[in-house]
């Protein structure tokens, strides 16, 4: 049962924060094949979730808002600029790094309507930094084995 809780933490924490799924994956001795693919399910599952559900997710979000919200600010702003600057598959590359799953996924689903392409980019995000991670965290914990006295 234990084992279950470290799969699904692997799962969760991946959700909400890409690089804790694969660090406790591997702090905890999981497979390497099975970190990779929780991690990357993890991600995609709020992304669909984002995909899918945004605009219910914003609508039941903003009815607990006492004061409407500003259109132009810092923050929108940088949205936009990311947006120019790097568009769809910067974005999408740039999500599991900077962004976190929930704001990429945000991000995305406010500026671009094509959710295939969305889904699409976002899979070959997921999957390639989640081999990334898991193998570099993977291998700097063996370093450090090596370097601890027992």
């Amino acid at each position: 049962m234990a084992t279950v809780l470290k799969y699904f933490t692997v799962y969760f924490l991946s959700g909400l924060k890409f690089v804790f799924g694969p660090t406790f994956g591997v702090a905890n001795g999981l497979p390497t094949i099975a970190t990779i693919i929780l991690t990357s399910l993890g991600m995609m599952t709020t992304i669909y979730l984002f995909t899918f559900f945004g605009d219910e997710i914003r609508g039941f979000f903003s009815r607990f808002r006492k004061k409407k919200r500003r259109v132009f600010t810092k923050r929108n702003r940088r949205f936009v600029m990311l947006w120019k600057k790097f568009g769809l598959k910067g974005i999408c590359l740039l999500t599991p790094l900077i962004l976190t799953p929930p704001g990429g996924g945000l991000l995305i689903n406010l500026i671009s309507s094509k959710k295939n392409l969305i889904l699409k980019w976002m899979w070959i995000s997921a999957i390639l930094w989640s081999v990334i991670i898991t193998l570099l965290i993977k291998h700097a914990f063996w370093l450090v084995e090596d370097f601890i006295p027992t």
